[in-house]
């Protein structure tokens, strides 16, 4: 057993102390219902639950939702922006990178914030002192934690220098070519903490800087704490990684999204893979905290437990989506827990506050490499419930029917000529098969959970990927200049490099694999069972064998749960609003979209009326073009209400 390896959880004295308090710090249903009826932190509430306690809008009368207003967001391609809202105050971020506070009820502009340079483009985070005197939005512009008061829009000149900080600041690494550390992670706010993840430049590129968590102070700017996501030398996680790769480690960034326990000050960090994505004969070794889940305590940044999900990632397999936390019942007792999704589809469920599976996770052999100076894992964690919720291999009798013959002909050369041994398996110079793939399964705001009940939802896409390393004399034209070399190798090292590759059609641009393309899959974590399972959306033009729907192609789906029933989802390439059954995945209402919309729906209350806010715009990360589909229309915001019978 390597170091470490088997390691799920800690129990420390802080572990102790957290779960000692959890009775006593467990508040009344009500309160909880309270808590989610607000949408003031990105996907909805620290806790990432995308859902709402909101149930004026719900089974029997959704079908009568109309557009109440819209707000023009300028020219610049966005489909993903969550709005935040707080009290009746919308804030958004418009194509010409201004944040813009809207009336929530009439869409009237109130003030506009410019800013140059990017802005993080899919949320914000919202902070209020406790008297409510002080009011402040963070967001990350052209790589500075930035300040604004909510009010006015006018930077907050005390915090930082001049109302921003450098995320370089303090890395100890040389940082004088380093571009702005920029992310659209919008980080977490907690307490008088601002807790952001600094992002890592390039997958395809061996060297970069370490995704280390940060907490700073929401006035000054002060920072609080460091969270090393590349152990130093002596941390726990350092002898999973050759000593010589610890100075120049990267990648391991929390590129997404995170998740706080607000009542136990416990925030749960998901991470990405190390550097490279695609070969790591570089780092030998298991590679903590990469494609891991930890724990840390909210106040002080201390791990306080950690489980690894993908050994030594070769996969590109980064835990994208929030983990989420929820309540199920267990052998007849409620259990807090937190549930990890994961792009290769599994969900990984733990106890919240000490880290132990809810169900066995187990370590299974897996495919091992070929390729030169790579050691890949002997074996991946396993979780036995619940069952994934994508498919995990791609053979002949999988490939799509609809694609013309000569193409199908093509694809079972290419599956009998590559190495295709289903999930894990290796990047080769031959050539390797990968699914659901590195832009599969579970990506960021794909889950929602409805908290109280124990039932988990997830919009999954499913494209085969294509990896083949390819020798640096080899490579040409964009891909001559490789992935780089990293510093901590001897000259006979070899820099494979590999780029992305969707196994798509030429001449459709459908994907390799037979529909469904995308699904929502609805979980009773109680039992850890699926309870339901349906095609998300469709290509128009494209029948199935089924008769039912194909999938949208390529959504990052973003669906909201809400205590009425109901599931929110929109989807890209078939520009569609859709409002789902809880119970069975029915679709109740469908509102066709003038454009793609990629960004989580925000659900809010203003006088007594309940509103659905969405981004719409551009043609979405992976453009499909379907028969008699019109080019994309204005980006916008829309906002949703049932109509006013007074």
């Amino acid at each position: 057993m390597r170091p470490l390896r088997r390691c799920l959880f800690v129990a420390s004295m802080a572990v102790l102390l957290h779960a000692g308090c959890t009775a006593s710090e467990r508040v009344s249903a009500a309160d909880d219902e309270r808590r989610y009826t607000t949408w003031s932190s990105y996907l909805g509430t620290p806790d990432s639950a995308q859902y709402s306690a909101l149930t004026q809008i719900d089974k029997s009368n959704v079908h009568q939702l109309e557009l109440a207003w819209t707000y023009p967001a300028g020219e610049a391609t966005f489909t993903r922006f969550g709005p935040l809202v707080v009290d009746r105050t919308m804030y958004v971020l418009t194509g010409s990178r201004s944040i813009v506070a809207l009336d929530a009820v009439t869409g009237k502009e109130i003030w506009t914030r410019r800013n140059e340079g990017r802005v993080g483009d899919r949320g914000i985070s919202y902070w209020e002192s406790a008297d409510r005197s002080d009011r402040r939005l963070f967001y990350i512009n052209e790589g500075m934690l930035t300040a604004i008061d909510a009010r006015s829009g006018n930077v907050i000149l005390s915090f930082g220098r001049n109302g921003q900080v450098d995320l370089r600041g303090g890395l100890t690494r040389d940082t004088t070519n380093m571009p702005p550390l920029q992310t659209g992670n919008p980080g977490r706010v907690f307490e008088n903490l601002i807790i952001v993840s600094l992002p890592s430049q390039g997958g395809l590129k061996y060297r970069s800087n370490p995704g280390d968590v940060r907490a700073y102070d929401t006035r000054t700017g002060e920072l609080k704490w460091t969270f090393h996501s590349v152990p130093a030398p002596g941390e726990v996680g350092a002898d999973t990684w050759p000593a010589s790769a610890l100075p120049d480690g990267s990648g391991v960034h929390n590129w997404s999204e995170s998740t706080l326990d607000e009542r136990r000050g416990i925030i749960y960090i998901p991470f990405g893979t190390a550097r490279f994505d695609f070969y790591g004969g570089n780092r030998h070794g298991d590679n903590l905290f990469g494609n891991s889940l930890v724990a840390l305590d909210a106040r002080t940044g201390k791990r306080l437990w950690h489980f690894q999900a993908i050994h030594h990632d070769v996969w590109d397999y980064d835990l994208p989506a929030a983990p989420k936390l929820l309540t199920i019942r267990k052998d007849g007792r409620d259990i807090d827990v937190v549930a990890q999704p994961t792009k290769h589809g599994f969900v990984f469920v733990f106890d919240r506050v000490s880290g132990a599976p809810v169900w066995p996770i187990e370590e299974r052999p897996v495919p091992q490499t070929d390729a030169p100076g790579e050691q890949t894992s002997k074996t991946q964690p396993f979780p036995t419930a619940p069952p994934p919720f994508a498919r995990q291999s791609f053979t002949e009798r999988d490939i799509n029917p609809y694609l013309p013959e000569d193409e199908q002909r093509a694809l079972r050369e290419q599956l009998r000529q590559s190495r295709n041994e289903g999930l894990f398996t290796p990047p080769s110079l031959r050539g390797s098969i990968m699914m659901p793939g590195w832009n599969g399964g579970g990506n960021w705001g794909s889950s929602a959970v409805n908290p109280g009940k124990g039932t988990m939802f997830i919009v999954s896409k499913e494209i085969p990927t294509y990896v083949k390393l390819i020798h640096p004399r080899e490579a040409t034209g964009a891909a001559s200049d490789g992935p780089g070399r990293p510093s901590n190798v001897g000259e006979d090292f070899v820099a494979f490099h590999a780029p992305y590759q969707w196994m798509l059609s030429e001449s459709t641009g459908l994907p390799a694999i037979a529909p469904p393309w995308s699904t929502l899959t609805a979980y009773d974590l109680n039992k850890g069972t699926i309870l339901w399972q349906v095609p998300n959306g469709e290509v128009a033009g494209v029948p199935s064998r089924t008769g039912t729907p194909t999938g949208s192609q390529a959504p990052r789906g973003a669906p909201v749960a809400t205590a009425g029933g109901l599931l929110f989802v929109a989807t890209s390439s078939d520009r569609k609003l859709r409002a789902y059954d809880q119970d069975n995945g029915k679709v109740l209402w469908q509102y066709a979209l003038p454009a793609a919309s990629e960004g989580v729906p925000a659900i809010y209350e203003v006088d007594g009326r309940q509103y659905v806010a969405i981004p719409v715009g551009g043609a979405g990360f992976m453009p499909v073009k379907m028969p008699g589909q019109a080019p994309p229309g204005p980006n916008q915001y829309m906002v949703f209400t049932l109509p006013n019978r007074k």
